[in-house]
């Protein structure tokens, strides 16, 4: 997908500078046209001679430069673009792409860009949580700007969190996505994921184990094959996809209601998040003090947000999940009936490998007039890209 692309590899100052020669090296590898452009800052992590050398092409850093007097170089880049690549993106960097601030050779060539950009944060996590930082990345996504979810790990600056630049493979991944066919363009698709919360006074709740990694995964795989995607979660704590719609509730009433208002428009519906099937019947508005003996709390059914999509369905198709411990397949097609679904996801949340907040699954779709499809186990990004590709034929 990246072959005699004309990619515009921009790289910021900071430690993670190293990793974007090696994105650098692969993008040619892959057959793109690589060029490069660095901050002053950047060349105090790599020199320009490895990037010139990795790319076989002179490496871009003085907007008063021009290594061809007959084009004015950040503009002549800006239009052979199909795609820029800033990597890393460093908090500086981020705001002045934010706010329109051009005076360097990489922010005065995205001022003057029409191709997509795609934004690759790399910083300290309390720099990356600062409100100032989530600002500037909010009105970045808000002018288009795709922005790549750092990873977490081990910091240069000795801290442990969010902030590490993806590994150049992962990058490589992600961006010959971008060029991929668009089969769920113009469709609009919403996600249900992660677990809901029923409280039992404001301290304590009913709620399961899941983490909502399979339900972001469907919302990211469908945001690339081109979907219009709000993803309605509970409480997660994993890191929410960029490019979509996100509406965060906790119990299961509030995920009925925040799906059912985008219910009407939407052409595909996944319901992947595990909705608590009961509640207490009474919620306590303070904190209900230790009792002598036994403490027994009353419970009632919540509403069958499901089987209530199901029952309102026109010309949605309509995806639920089967979380089993036995007998997958009587209980899924018992619910792919009962729920009114075109399709039945099940999956078996007794093994801990491809259970809740495992990163991998297994599983095998079940639909109406359709033979049963098995999924052998495979990470959920995986498989959620396979997921939304059989239900995208479902559409045609």
């Amino acid at each position: 997908m990246l072959t005699n692309r004309n990619i515009l590899l921009c790289v910021g100052g900071g430690i993670a500078s190293y990793k974007a020669a090696a994105l650098a090296s692969k993008l040619v590898q892959a057959g793109a046209n690589v060029q490069v452009a660095m901050t002053k800052n950047a060349q105090q992590f790599v020199g320009k001679t490895t990037f010139a050398a990795l790319t076989r092409k002179p490496v871009y850093d003085d907007v008063f430069i021009e290594h061809d007097a007959s084009k004015i170089a950040h503009i002549d880049l800006a239009d052979e673009a199909d795609l820029i690549v800033v990597a890393p993106a460093t908090a500086n960097l981020i705001a002045k792409l934010a706010h329109g601030i051009a005076d360097d050779f990489i922010t005065t060539t995205i001022l003057a860009a029409t191709c997509p950009v795609v934004v690759a944060p790399a910083m300290n996590v309390n720099m990356l949580e600062h409100p100032a930082t989530v600002r500037n990345m909010e009105r970045l996504m808000a002018d288009g700007v795709h922005l790549i979810a750092p990873g977490v790990g081990n910091l240069a600056c000795g801290w442990i969190g969010k902030g590490r630049l993806p590994e150049p493979e992962e990058l490589v991944e992600t961006l010959s996505g971008l060029f991929q066919p668009k089969p769920l363009a113009n469709r609009h698709v919403l996600i249900s994921a992660g677990p809901t919360v029923e409280r039992i006074d404001p301290v304590r709740y009913l709620t399961n184990d899941s983490s909502g990694k399979m339900g972001i995964a469907l919302a990211e795989a469908a945001r690339d094959a081109g979907a219009t995607v709000t993803l309605v979660h509970g409480p997660v704590r994993e890191a929410l996809p960029t490019g979509i719609t996100t509406k965060a509730v906790e119990s299961g009433d509030e995920m009925l209601e925040a799906m059912l208002a985008d219910y009407d428009k939407q052409d595909l519906v996944i319901m992947a998040a595990a909705v608590a099937d009961y509640r207490p019947t009474v919620r306590y508005d303070r904190k209900q003090k230790k009792i002598d003996g036994p403490l027994r709390i009353e419970l009632e059914e919540t509403t069958d947000i499901l089987r209530t999509l199901g029952e309102r369905k026109t010309n949605q198709i309509l995806v639920g999940f089967a979380a089993e411990t036995e007998n997958l397949e009587k209980h899924a097609q018992q619910k792919l009936i009962r729920k009114q679904a075109d399709f039945i996801v099940a999956n078996d949340v007794s093994r801990a490998d491809i259970g809740f907040s495992s990163d991998e699954n297994q599983v095998t779709v079940y639909g109406n007039n359709h033979p049963a499809v098995h999924y052998d186990q495979q990470s959920k990004t995986r498989l959620a890209a396979a997921l939304i590709e059989q239900f995208t034929e479902a559409l045609q």
